[in-house]
């Protein structure tokens, strides 16, 4: 397992330093390209790619993230998944080209195919599908008439975190979550909200004060909380959207003076490189985001080589690792 000096020495920097991004530490003064260096150097040391020959064609391969470096480095599931795109890309031998948002259809005659990475409105669809080239979405599906893609089963993967609590005998169960918003100000909900209420519903648990919703960030999460731990009647387990946001409840609960997981439980989601090294280890869903990065590259491939017709859709499973966030109700 990779170590944080094993992670220092990739990114040149201190050991300090990288427990310091790791956990998110507002008062640490670096750029953020050192931020980046910092968790592409933890993504690189997670992944193992398998070694297989390399295949003879090689294509120019247009990549398309939707995202800035300072979304990426709020959440770093886009991270985690972008560095298994691209290293996987570059072992087979073909080219990258970063297609930007002013790029027009003629600027990419030479491109042979495109992998989109991100959340994609409606207008970004069409602006792809405008450059007839064959596209793989990933974390995406809008189309699967048109499109391949590579997708999570969210139902499945918050159903498991939701059991696991429901197993260790909590029944007051919160949910901090965020909400996407794209250029035009439409609002889009988390899918895991959704989920989370409806299967509470369903076993006589759900209590609407237990939602909060803000951003995928560590401060709002950690501001979230301290509104939950307001409550008379207070949560014994929360579940939350992803790991990031969870390194925000890990603060609140250290201000505030409450223990995890013996005062309240914590599962966290994405199983990004810094759960485990967080105190205590994060218990959370893994979404094998190198897995997803790699099997775009291979749909991408088929669909250039075989000059296949027909859609797929992948869909990717996840799997709970059970850390010490989390514990039974005393």
């Amino acid at each position: 397992m990779a170590t944080i000096k094993d992670i220092a020495d990739i990114a040149n920097v201190s050991i300090a330093t990288v427990s310091r991004v790791l956990n998110y530490d507002e008062t640490l003064n670096v750029t953020d390209e050192t931020r980046q260096r910092v968790f592409e150097a933890a993504e690189q040391l997670s992944y193992q790619a398998p070694s297989r020959k390399k295949r003879k064609r090689k294509f120019k391969i247009g990549l398309y993230y939707s995202y800035s470096l300072e979304e990426e480095l709020d959440d770093t599931y886009y991270l985690s998944i972008r560095v298994a795109l691209e290293k996987k890309l570059e072992q087979e031998g073909h080219k990258i080209y970063r297609i930007r948002s002013g790029d027009q259809p003629e600027r990419l005659r030479t491109i042979d195919g495109i992998i989109c990475l991100g959340f994609f409105v409606k207008e970004d669809i069409e602006r792809v599908s405008s450059f007839q080239k064959p596209v793989v979405f990933i974390d995406s599906s809008p189309d699967t008439d048109r499109f391949d893609s590579v997708v999570i089963d969210f139902h499945k993967a918050t159903r498991k975190a939701l059991d696991y609590l429901l197993e260790l005998g909590h029944t007051r169960i919160g949910f901090i979550g965020g909400v996407d918003t794209d250029q035009f100000g439409n609002h889009y909900y988390d899918l895991r909200q959704e989920v989370f209420e409806s299967y509470l519903k369903s076993k006589g648990l759900y209590r609407g004060e237990y939602i909060k919703i803000g951003g995928y960030n560590p401060k709002d999460g950690y501001l979230l909380l301290k509104q939950l731990l307001e409550l008379e009647e207070k949560p014994t387990a929360v579940f939350v959207a992803n790991d990031t946001i969870a390194v925000g409840l890990y603060k609140a609960c250290s201000e505030l003076g409450y223990h995890i997981p013996e005062d309240i439980s914590i599962i966290g989601f994405n199983d990004i490189s810094a759960a485990q090294f967080m105190v205590p280890p994060l218990t959370t869903i893994r979404l094998n985001t190198e897995f997803m990065g790699e099997v775009a590259v291979s749909l991408l491939q088929d669909r250039l080589i075989s000059v296949r017709d027909i859609c797929l859709q992948i869909t990717v499973p996840t799997k709970l690792i059970i850390r010490e966030s989390a514990i039974g109700v005393k």
